[in-house]
């Protein structure tokens, strides 16, 4: 065995829960007992010092750089080693400059365009219909991607508990999707706010598509711009938004809501959480998102109190986030050919395992999904058990 290979060996020997095969320099290596579920072929050597500084962002380029590839499915290889996250190394003070990013309006404009202004065709040809980007809710078994996306917008209706002639704000509106039902189901009046440029034409579209201009409207602007805008709301909701914030920034988010929303009001806060305080991923901070920051359930909380949020319910939806990626992924494999023509290979191959990824860190519990709901101050004028949720009747 060459030195290379021996210290690469070393390396993947580690990550032995499950078996897998190694192909390097002509030779074939089992790590594990019992049949190996996949096969990871090294084509180029990667750096031991890379591997130390950060494992994921050494891994990462080297399969977009297709100096590693998997034979086999590569979910079920990410599935593996993340899994296994725990012995991946970071050197922080190494990438300080990578993980660590300026929290600024013009900097976070520009982080969120980076990823959100690809193109709308882009994410039509792999997201459903409603062109929602955050995890479904899959009330059955059955239920395809299009429904899990309906279910949960109806269902974030219900929990906000609307009336005919509310106003509600939706921050990072996305496509509009959400205002757009609230607005035909409730009859509310919606303000939906976005940085994404492509976002916030294809909303004006569909609403002038629904007939809707007299209801809804959706402007470029930023959260911390929202006090001043002179404008309040009975109901706030916010999809996956504050992973975009940055840490220091939670106490002036949810200021920038208090400020917005009336006295008894109800805000839900729906959003990719980690049990602890952490700064974020390397691999997906220099080529997914840019400045994303996952915070933890117990520090949104907190500073929620501060604000004199009261929480009425705190819910996890982990697996069908899990679900939702899958389906994402495979919205994607079978799309490849038309994404290869409006991208080059090695960013099909970041994206492919962006979304692979990213379902196995949500199957092994390496990040969550809660949905928050909190009333500002004291409502004692919602019902006293949970109104959105129906239990099955026997």
């Amino acid at each position: 065995m060459k030195l290379g290979t021996n210290m690469m060996m070393q390396f993947l020997e580690k990550f032995n829960e499950q078996p897998f095969l190694v192909k390097m320099n002509g030779g074939e290596y089992k790590i594990g007992e019992g049949n190996p579920a996949f096969t990871v072929r090294i084509n180029k050597a990667i750096p031991l010092d890379d591997l130390v500084t950060s494992t994921s962002l050494a891994l990462g380029e080297a399969y977009m750089n297709k100096d590693l590839e998997i034979e086999g499915e590569l979910y079920d290889a990410l599935d593996h080693f993340l899994g296994q996250m725990g012995k991946f190394s970071t050197d922080k003070k190494a990438l300080g400059k990578l993980i660590f990013t300026a929290t600024s309006k013009r900097n976070q404009q520009k982080e969120v365009r980076s990823h959100y202004d690809l193109g709308n065709h882009f994410y039509k040809l792999w997201l459903d219909e409603t062109m929602s980007y955050s995890c479904g809710y899959f009330q059955k078994e059955d239920d395809t991607l299009y429904q899990a996306q309906r279910n949960k917008v109806d269902y974030i209706l219900k929990k906000l508990y609307l009336k005919e002639g509310m106003e509600l704000l939706d921050i990072g509106c996305g496509w509009g999707y959400l205002l757009i039902e609230a607005a035909k189901k409730y009859k509310v009046h919606g303000t939906g706010i976005t940085l994404s440029v492509e976002q916030h034409r294809e909303f004006e579209r569909r609403i002038a598509e629904e007939g809707l201009g007299g209801l809804l409207r959706v402007e470029l602007m930023d959260y911390r711009d929202l006090p001043k805008s002179g404008i309040t709301f009975d109901r706030v909701v916010s999809v996956g938004m504050i992973e975009h914030v940055g840490r220091e920034n939670y106490p002036l988010f949810l200021e920038s809501v208090d400020k917005v929303l009336r006295q008894g009001g109800m805000f839900l806060l729906h959003f990719i959480s980690g049990v602890k305080e952490y700064p974020g991923d390397p691999w997906i901070k220099k080529y997914i998102f840019p400045g994303g920051v996952i915070p933890s359930l117990r520090e949104i909380l907190s500073q929620a109190a501060e604000n004199n949020f009261h929480t009425l319910d705190v819910e996890n939806l982990r697996l069908h986030y899990n679900r939702t990626l899958l389906c994402w992924e495979k919205n994607f494999r079978e799309h490849i050919d038309e994404i290869k023509q409006q991208f080059d290979e090695r960013f099909v191959r970041m994206w492919h395992l962006y979304l692979a990824a990213c379902a196995a860190t949500f199957h092994n519990g390496i990040i969550d999904l809660h949905q928050v709901l909190f009333t500002k101050g004291i409502n004692n004028d919602v019902p006293m058990v949970r109104w959105y949720y129906q239990p099955s009747r026997t």
